[in-house]
């Protein structure tokens, strides 16, 4: 797309007048055929038809970027808490499939998108794996001028050297053992549209060397054609490296990073997006249940407060399979025991010396015998002496039927074993015993 100058007729008028000219190139061709074929007509036919499809989409991309630039003359910025501009985003109808919370560097990153989406200038995203990058590409994409035109991702890690060039610009027949019909590639598919290049630092040197050919020409050449082949298609690029860093370590080449990096985002980890945990978790949690066809799974206190305070090393995508895990092996309610063992907290130590025929102490009553750390720690040693009293109780009326305690608190079985497990309890210390004829008690 063309960028418009600041004065907005001088830099439409360029456009307008190629359009002007292929006008009168038109005209004439009518003027002076005396006579023309079906075969003529369809050709004008298809002149005409991009050319109304050139004027529309001039249209379309003056009128983004106006309102991408539009600005109140002479007024100062006026600065806005964290939650105005989260709102402001949206009130602008800024396209986001999925939620985000109010975090200032995610906030500048969202901004930046916005204003760079109607432009057709190459955009790098680098962040951390799992931060969201592409889905910070397909947001710019949504938001600007192509949003209706083809968006083809491509991970550079994943092909291999041999096929990349095939891959990226697609192939002639015969051009290599198993080129068995013509084949176009990434960039021709993403033609009027975006490509998104995901893990560019992966893109080895011979790839970059076509790849900034591509960006400098806006061309490209089949394997085994010599014959270009134009291409129009905004460049998205992600990473997850230091670029920076590869290029003093001569992987990565200086001018195509600076051919990428026109606009520049970076995207925080989900550690610095701590007021996000809580949206994404109900967010993955009716996304999980719909997937599975269930009802969105409840967390006890104890795993809603490990969720809340993990590190989360793989970030937002860790979090959403964690979710889709404990929402598969929970079922209506999910405990700690249903997290990965590799990333569990430790059960606490029990105590010793425990007398025969005395039931050991739940880890809920050793935590709040001793002092809590936090009003947190306080709170979850209460609600876990409390759980475990109400199951103690329902085992007392039942006679330490586990079946007709299920029933009556409407629970599945596997988990209300899971809960006894938990806090130590044994349904059959809760067993009536019935005296035998010989004076003997035995068990019901």
């Amino acid at each position: 797309m063309k960028i418009l100058d600041q004065d907005d007729d001088g830099g439409s008028a360029i456009s307008h007048a190629g359009l002007i000219e292929k006008i009168e190139i038109l005209r004439s061709s009518l003027r002076w055929a005396s006579r023309l074929e079906r075969t003529d007509i369809d050709k004008l036919l298809r002149q005409v038809t991009a050319l109304r499809d050139e004027v529309m989409q001039i249209s379309h991309k003056e009128r983004f970027v106006r309102a991408a630039s539009a600005e109140l003359p002479m007024m100062p910025p006026v600065p806005q808490s964290q939650g105005e501009r989260r709102k402001a985003l949206l009130a602008r109808s800024f396209v986001f499939e999925g939620i985000f919370g109010d975090n200032p560097k995610l906030l500048d990153a969202l901004e930046v998108a916005e204003k760079a989406a109607p432009t057709d200038l190459p955009v790098l995203i680098d962040g951390e794996s799992g931060t969201g990058k592409e889905l910070m590409a397909k947001v710019i994409h949504a938001n600007g001028s192509r949003a209706d035109k083809p968006y083809i991702s491509v991970n550079c890690g994943a092909i291999p050297d041999n096929l990349l060039e095939s891959e990226l610009f697609g192939h002639k027949k015969g051009s290599f053992t198993g080129a068995v019909n013509d084949r176009r590639g990434k960039f021709e598919s993403a033609h009027k549209g975006t490509i998104f290049l995901d893990e560019i630092g992966e893109l080895p040197l011979a790839g970059q060397v076509k790849l900034l050919r591509v960006l400098q020409s806006h061309e490209i050449q089949r394997v085994g054609s010599d014959e270009p082949i134009p291409v129009d298609a905004r460049i998205v690029a992600a990473t997850n490296k230091n670029l920076r860093r590869l290029i003093e370590q001569g992987t990565f080449r200086e001018d195509l990073f600076y051919r990428l990096s026109v606009i520049h985002l970076t995207l925080p980890a989900l550690r610095e997006r701590k007021d996000e945990i809580p949206l994404l978790l109900a967010y993955y949690a009716d996304e999980s249940a719909e997937t599975l066809k269930r009802r969105p799974v409840k967390m006890t206190p104890r795993l809603r407060d490990f969720m809340m305070n993990y590190a989360y090393p793989g970030n937002i995508r860790e979090l959403r399979n964690l979710v889709y895990r404990i929402a598969c092996l929970g079922g209506e309610i999910a405990d700690i025991t249903h997290l990965p063992e590799d990333i569990r907290p430790a059960p606490p130590s029990s105590s010793a010396g425990i007398g025969a025929g005395v039931m050991q102490p739940s880890p809920a009553s050793t935590t709040l015998s001793a002092h809590p750390s936090s009003l947190t720690d306080a709170k979850r040693a209460a609600s876990d002496e409390a759980e475990r009293a109400f199951l103690e109780r329902g085992l007392r009326e039942t006679r330490g039927t586990v079946a007709e305690l299920a029933r009556r608190c409407d629970m599945n079985r596997s988990h209300l074993q899971m809960l006894l497990k938990k806090h130590g309890i044994h349904s059959k210390d809760f067993r009536v015993r019935q005296p035998e004829p010989n004076g003997r008690e035995s068990g019901a």
